[in-house]
């Protein structure tokens, strides 16, 4: 899907200057600076609207269903060099996830007749996506914005090289302490030790097989995995009363977040002191949602369920359909040295556009 080359040299540019202001969570506010001052200089609906390090950038208004393109400004903090280009690739800090959907964004602002957009089309660009629940900052814009909370589709731009990812896993991180009682490591027997007490849990755990739910023909995965080991001992010679693990259970969008928080209850039982610390719930696929059909039917290369947790999850909470669509690479995301592909940025705005043009021919067919 081949786009003009000025609009691919537009996005190659948007998408290397995107990359250049560094954006790592927390430290969003002079890249949101720069995309207000820069799509402000548009001819909009309505001013563009700001919270925090987020903003709102209404486009269109009146020409039928409500579609929002919604993307998060923050990266994760790795090790990348300089922003830059080489041959197919953008590298820098990320250029995949998810700066590469933020360029597809801004140049469909700027480049396309919006008279011929069959939709009205709000840009959600937004902070602290990278880090716990309570603190992505479009939580707070989905509450004191509005209009977002009645859009007829949202399309969160993650990296998907293109494919359509429907719904999410939810996401449930626990604190999991095991206690036992100290003694000198010369008499074990004296006392309780936590790290061994922890090992039938933790041989339960790698035993444990995925579950697979099917929803709306498209199959997702509960998994439960420890991803750290902390306070396993107090010395060399001193037996540990003390052993702490975090343990991330991802649940299908069968369940619900009070569903998957007695099933991970249910798991440790009485052997351990459980602590939720961050709690992140599924999402529907919503596959049969009309715009999401012709979302398919512009070209996406695949159609699949999201075997992870995004912010798909925020607008359902809300009763808003919402989907998973971006050129970046899925594999690159939260890498050093990251990259994508141009060409994947340019055939993502080529189906984001046919999509958003197709709509004229379709309209009418809200809610």
């Amino acid at each position: 899907m081949k786009v003009a080359s000025d609009v691919a040299r537009l996005l190659d540019d948007t998408l290397l200057e995107l990359c250049a202001i560094a954006s790592p969570i927390g430290e969003e506010r002079a890249l949101c600076d720069a995309v207000r001052a820069r799509l402000s200089r548009l001819l909009l609906a309505a001013p563009v609207r700001r919270y925090g390090d987020s903003i709102v950038v209404p486009l269109t208004r009146g020409r039928g269903a409500r579609v929002a393109l919604v993307g998060h400004l923050d990266t994760v903090r790795t090790e990348n060099g300089p922003a830059r280009l080489a041959g197919d690739r953008c590298f820098g800090a990320g250029a995949s996830d998810m700066k590469s959907g933020l360029a597809v964004m801004t140049a469909i602002a700027e480049t396309m007749p919006l008279a011929e957009l069959g939709c009205d089309l709000t840009l959600v660009f937004y902070a602290r996506e990278e880090g716990p629940f309570a603190d992505n900052e479009l939580g707070d814009v989905l509450r004191q914005d509005p209009e977002l909370g009645s859009v007829d589709l949202a399309v969160c731009m993650e990296p998907s090289d293109n494919r359509l990812h429907l719904g999410c896993v939810g996401s449930i991180h626990a604190t999991v302490t095991f206690h036992g009682r100290t003694a000198h490591s010369a008499r074990p027997w004296e006392g309780d030790n936590a790290i061994t007490r922890a090992a039938g849990f933790l041989g339960e755990l790698r035993a444990l097989a995925p579950r697979e739910s099917v929803v709306e023909g498209l199959t997702y995965r509960t998994v439960t995995t420890v991803t750290q080991a902390s306070d396993g001992g107090r010395g060399r010679n001193v037996v540990p009363d003390r052993f702490v693990l975090n343990v991330n259970h991802r649940f299908a969008p069968d369940r619900t977040l009070d569903d998957a928080k007695r099933d991970l209850l249910a798991l440790v039982g009485d052997r351990a002191q459980v602590e939720v610390t961050d709690l992140s719930p599924a999402a529907r696929p919503n596959a049969e949602h009309w715009l999401v059909r012709a979302l398919v039917a512009a070209g996406v290369r695949a159609v699949e369920p999201k075997q992870a947790w995004t912010d798909v999850a925020r607008f359902a909470q809300l009763g808003v359909a919402a989907v998973n669509f971006g050129p970046g690479e899925n594999a690159q995301a939260h890498q050093k040295n990251e990259s994508t592909s141009l060409e994947l940025v340019h055939e993502g705005y080529a189906i984001v556009a046919r999509w958003l043009t197709g709509l004229r021919a379709a309209g009418g067919q809200a809610g």
